[in-house]
């Protein structure tokens, strides 16, 4: 049964201690899948993601004539063990000029680049295309550099749908990439460059330094290229909305202990932990975790108004090239709330959230005012003002971080209506099982039917 098309989060009333595991990273079982088809043997992927993104890649990979097996994870539903036989760079299907073999990579952008590159070690041509959303997004880049190696591009706008004609590995071709539009066109290539004997010079803003292009370098130097198993680490930006969610709930908790005027801090507090928190900085969303530490007044002193602050230290300035991937995302969201004084927090570097899967500076900011905030946008730059804030219905614009980050922000914001809430399938299909899970496993958040007001039962609430 699938989710309604609207649904409630109702406030939490009271604190939550919990232990939240969440699937594995979508970026990096993306990239393991594609470097499992480029092995020479047998790779087991453990902790795998399972979820939209990384179906479409498992199901592109079987259409390309891989042996790829999946199996349940006992330890988290959303994750699967994937056993994939690589063939060292050996495609076994393709297309032919008058009937390409056709790829769907729907909206998922690690599918679309990765497997443009991937494609041209095959012996065929090969068409791929997504939704509609898939067709907007920046592809020139990369397809400007497939061409510097030596492969054929017809894609009109230089956009998907894009034909390709595969001529195999090509030994000392040279390619320039940028970076400017997305990190996934270098990402792309590298997967795919020792196989196919490319050398690849990246270029653009940061290029030796960003971040997700240094999660693939790692990654290459330690993946088992001749058969053998690899561990995925959860996904950080996942885990960055029940962190975000502790971080909120702990200093409402706070507010509400000094206006009872209880002043014991620690079992009145929530508490929300997230097991297994990558700690190698492969992602750069791991790092969300420091900018939501607490920190707890000292000695024992009586609590004051002067500790909500403290309490919840939160950056003036939080930078989307420097700071966080994806989870600015969550920052952006909670900060009117987490936000005390009259400085606002200044969001920067934002450019990249607007060629995503919806435009997401936009889409932020019009659904932040839409529930109060006051919110400025200029050039690539979000500033958040502390404020008040009030219920509303908000569209997610079928992407689903803007799902998530405005359904932890229900959880204190009474009258949140998610529309679309389907869409966290894409990442994160149990999310909301994982917020109306009974404690220690879930926040045990109730969610209603947003159109009937009626209760929606755990099992309702998964994304399918």
């Amino acid at each position: 049964m699938p989710l309604p098309s609207l649904i409630e989060i109702v406030p939490l009333a009271r604190p939550v201690r919990a232990e939240i595991t969440v699937p594995g990273s979508k970026s990096i079982t993306n990239r393991a899948l594609v470097l499992a088809a480029l092995a020479q043997g047998e790779v087991t992927l453990r902790g795998a993601l399972w979820s939209e993104d990384t179906q479409i890649m498992v199901e592109c990979l079987h259409q390309l004539g891989f042996e790829v097996n999946v199996a349940e994870d006992p330890a988290e539903f959303c994750n699967r063990t994937i056993t994939v036989r690589g063939l060292g760079g050996n495609i076994p299907k393709a297309g032919t000029p008058e009937s390409p073999l056709d790829l769907f990579v729907g909206n998922a952008g690690t599918a679309a680049r990765f497997l443009a590159a991937f494609v041209c070690l095959g012996q065929g041509v090969y068409r791929l295309s997504g939704v509609p959303r898939m067709h907007e997004r920046p592809q020139a880049a990369l397809f400007q550099a497939l061409r510097e190696l030596g492969y054929q591009v017809e894609a009109t706008g230089e956009k998907l749908p894009a034909v390709i004609a595969g001529t195999g590995p090509k030994p000392g071709a040279k390619g320039t990439v940028s970076i400017a539009k997305s990190s996934q066109f270098a990402s792309a290539l590298l997967l795919a460059a020792e196989v196919g004997g490319w050398e690849i010079e990246i270029v653009g803003e940061n290029a030796e330094e960003s971040p997700y292009v240094v999660m693939t370098s790692k990654l290459m130097e330690v993946f088992p290229k001749t058969g053998g198993t690899f561990r995925v680490e959860l996904d950080a930006s996942s885990g960055s909305y029940f962190l975000g969610a502790g971080w909120l709930l702990s200093k409402f908790d706070l507010i509400k202990g000094l206006q009872m005027g209880s002043t014991p801090l620690g079992a009145a507090l929530s508490e929300i932990n997230v097991p297994l928190w990558p700690i190698g900085r492969w992602q750069i969303d791991s790092a969300f975790i420091e900018l939501t530490r607490l920190n707890y007044p000292s000695g024992h002193r009586p609590i004051d108004v002067n500790d909500i602050e403290q309490f919840v230290s939160f950056p003036l300035q939080i930078s989307r090239s420097r700071d966080l991937g994806d989870s600015i995302m969550t920052q952006i969201a909670l900060a009117p709330l987490l936000r005390s004084g009259a400085a606002p927090v200044i969001f920067t570097d934002l450019g990249r959230l607007r060629v995503q899967e919806c435009e997401r500076v936009v889409a932020l900011r019009t659904e932040l005012t839409k529930c109060g905030a006051k919110v400025i946008e200029a050039g690539d730059t979000l500033t958040v003002y502390p404020s008040a804030l009030h219920g509303a219905e908000i569209e997610t614009y079928n992407d689903h971080r803007m799902a998530m980050c405005f359904a932890i922000l229900g959880l204190k914001v009474p009258g949140i209506k998610i529309r679309n809430p389907d869409c966290v399938k894409k990442t994160f299909p149990n999310f909301f099982q994982k917020l109306a899970g009974a404690p220690p496993h879930g926040l045990g958040a109730t969610i209603l039917d947003g159109k009937t007001g009626l209760l929606l039962a755990w099992a309702d609430l998964f994304a399918d």
